[in-house]
């Protein structure tokens, strides 16, 4: 794996089966290969571009945090659930991880450098190519399942216990950008 990956991911050394963890940097140094973003972009660029010019959350900054926040509802699961409901604890932060992965074919870069949506991402949203990507790293389906489910697209199957997780991890860190009640 490159040190490029691990740069942008120390998390990937939370992924404990190193095949997996192989696997899920691998994926990244495919997307990577194939976009036209590089990993200082992703420092970068703001994480949604439905938020607005001004702001300072970065890609990575959302993506790092969802998956902080999806280990760390992980481990209460399994603390408290008596094992009734478990999370298999390295599909879970290799899908948080893997999550928006796709997002870096959807981008293209305008005349000024800014990140916008390309033409790839108006044809497929990030987490048909992300699955795409990620099979050709060999990532195992019940990983795919969460890069696949993560976003509304995966309203219409049911989900993993892992897949709720990085779903609403995801979530409840986008939209108060876009529609949380602000009262003054």
């Amino acid at each position: 794996m490159t040190k490029e990956v691990y740069s942008l991911w120390p998390e990937l050394n939370w992924i404990e089966n190193e095949d997996l963890r192989n696997k899920t940097g691998k994926t990244w140094e495919i997307a990577l290969k194939r976009s036209v973003l590089t990993a200082a972009d992703l420092n970068q660029i703001p994480f949604t571009l439905l938020a607005g010019p001004d702001l300072k959350v970065t890609f990575m900054d959302h993506k790092r945090s969802v998956v902080h926040i999806a280990r760390d509802a992980g481990r209460k699961i399994n603390e408290m659930y008596h094992g009734e409901l478990t999370v298999d604890m390295d599909v879970l932060i290799a899908g948080a991880i893997l999550a928006d992965v796709g997002k870096l074919l959807e981008y293209e870069l305008d005349a000024n450098g800014k990140a916008v949506q390309g033409n790839y991402g108006k044809y497929l949203r990030h987490p048909f190519s992300g699955v795409s990507i990620a099979e050709q790293a060999g990532v195992p389906a019940e990983v795919c399942h969460i890069i696949a489910a993560h976003a509304g697209e995966g309203n219409m199957i049911k989900r993993t216990t892992e897949a709720y997780v990085v779903h609403h991890a995801d979530f409840m860190t986008f939209l108060p950008f876009k529609e949380r009640l602000k009262i003054d």
